[in-house]
């Protein structure tokens, strides 16, 4: 049993947000934050959309980040070890909460400077299959000053996240509230969804 998934969960059980800030290992988190510089240079990452295919947002004023979705036939050696910690604390999650996960998306996010994402939730008007929201962050160095950082709305406060590599965030789609902040500097992450379909 890897201990860094019971500081996860044993925060969300706390707080309904559960916060690791050493959950991704330092070599991977710069080996996935590599992938992205890649990525960005072949021109693979794209302008994120609002909703599914049935709901969209068509005038993209909610978000600005561009994304590229993760895949298991990928060959990068970084995502795929990314993908199976995702799978090891998806079985861990189902074993010792009962949760029924039975799928999972993941997509690597980048925000250029001056860009955010308003508050929302992470679950579809017309899909409920988004249990859970579990987002990575691969941002070195990261300060307050440099802006963009995750809020989640509480009912009596606002709980403010840097996202700074290595830390994971894990909470419930379709229940907790959450905004980025506008980044001042290009900002990092792997963000994803634990299903039930």
């Amino acid at each position: 049993m890897d201990p860094d998934f019971d500081i996860l969960l044993d925060s969300y059980i706390d707080n309904k947000v559960g916060i690791d800030i050493d959950f991704l290992p330092p070599a991977l988190s710069e080996g996935l934050y590599q992938n992205i510089r890649h990525l960005q240079n072949d021109n693979m990452m794209h302008a994120a959309g609002i909703g599914n295919d049935e709901v969209k947002d068509l005038h993209q004023q909610m978000r600005g980040d561009h994304i590229y979705w993760m895949d298991k036939d990928h060959s990068n050696p970084f995502e795929q070890e990314f993908l199976k910690l995702a799978q090891n604390f998806t079985d861990h999650l189902n074993e010792s909460c009962y949760t029924g996960i039975n799928s999972c998306e993941f997509h690597y996010a980048v925000y250029g400077e001056g860009r955010a994402y308003k508050k929302h939730t992470d679950s579809f008007r017309n899909d409920s299959s988004r249990k859970y929201s579990f987002i990575n962050y691969l941002n070195r160095d990261w300060e307050e000053a440099d802006g963009g950082q995750l809020w989640i709305h509480h009912e009596d406060k606002i709980q403010k996240i840097l996202p700074q590599a290595g830390t994971a965030v894990f909470f419930k789609s379709d229940e907790t509230e959450h905004e980025v902040t506008m980044a001042r500097r290009e900002r990092m992450s792997i963000t994803g969804w634990l299903k039930r379909v």
